[in-house]
């Protein structure tokens, strides 16, 4: 039923939107629905405005987007005044199961440990405007002191620095020493110190892409397609995302053009509606569903002779 359908986004969105990043397999068991029409969700919330942004192996809603700004005007507190609202919280009896839920439930939605710690919330701003800097003037930086929760180190880290994401809360940069491109939280800084050098590795920055399928890379790969009727009505209903990127030609067929971060999303649809789409490119594309194909010849193969 479509008052079911509404339950279900209602209680999605207020999950993305929590100060917690929900993975997608605990999203789709707290809401009750399937991989598919989750993927299927978050594509109509972008659609809708809000901004929808990955981070690490999970999902969450900016808070920045157009429909949460109206609505927190209207019924949410400040930041000032959430902090407010925590400390007075606080001087509650500690048996108090009110005060206790109300806390509970600030948590949820803001972080009262940088709110509520002036020096630390300085310190953030700070950084963003050494990482505006560095990134303005092309320059390398240090970031001082920075907690690494999979080494479990903090260290300084010698990068560069080239685009600010999630609400400046994140920093996509190069760092020499591993060769590799890497996200970092403006959070675990403890400080940036921005260098006299310039960027000396900018043909290797890479920026990270999230694909119609809900797939994130560095690269982009191209894939072309004719669509038949039932794959074309399919890929607008399950992923709307990519309508913008499918035009009749002269012939009147469905094509699609567009670019993936990976072949997994984009190779699914196609095994799975195999005899209504022709592939015309790209070529790693091709070669990626002709090893998949030969994949499962010999899963078939296999249980037939188990049979």
């Amino acid at each position: 039923m479509r008052h079911d359908k509404l339950e279900r986004e209602l209680n999605l969105i207020l999950l993305l939107t929590e100060n917690h990043v929900y993975t997608i397999d605990e999203l789709c068991a707290k809401v009750g629905i399937s991989r598919r029409n989750l993927y299927y969700y978050l594509e109509f919330f972008r659609d809708c405005g809000f901004k929808l942004y990955k981070r690490g192996n999970g999902y969450c809603i900016d808070r920045d987007s157009p429909f949460i700004n109206s609505l927190v005007s209207r019924v949410s507190f400040t930041e000032d005044e959430a902090v407010l609202m925590n400390r007075l919280l606080d001087r509650a009896d500690s048996g108090n199961v009110i005060a206790a839920n109300l806390k509970k439930k600030l948590a949820r939605f803001y972080d009262l440990d940088i709110l509520d710690n002036a020096e630390l919330r300085e310190q953030s701003v700070r950084s963003v405007r050494a990482l505006y800097d560095a990134i303005k003037l092309r320059r390398q930086a240090v970031l001082l002191g920075y907690a690494s929760p999979h080494s479990r180190t903090v260290r300084d880290r010698f990068v560069e620095p080239f685009l600010l994401m999630n609400n400046n809360n994140e920093v996509r940069c190069y760092e020499p020493a591993s060769g590799l491109n890497k996200t970092f939280k403006v959070s675990r800084m403890q400080g940036v110190e921005v260098l006299g050098t310039e960027w000396e590795h900018e043909g290797q920055h890479r920026r990270m892409f999230t694909d119609v399928f809900m797939f994130s890379g560095e690269l982009l790969m191209p894939v072309e397609l004719v669509l038949g009727e039932l794959s074309y009505n399919v890929m607008k209903e399950e992923y709307p995302q990519a309508i913008p990127h499918i035009a009749d030609d002269d012939r009147g067929r469905h094509l699609l053009r567009l670019d993936v971060c990976s072949y997994a999303g984009i190779g699914r649809f196609v095994l799975g509606l195999f005899d209504d789409i022709e592939v015309l490119g790209g070529d790693g594309f091709k070669d990626y569903l002709k090893a998949k194909v030969e994949k499962m010849n010999l899963k078939v193969g296999m249980l037939k002779v188990k049979k």
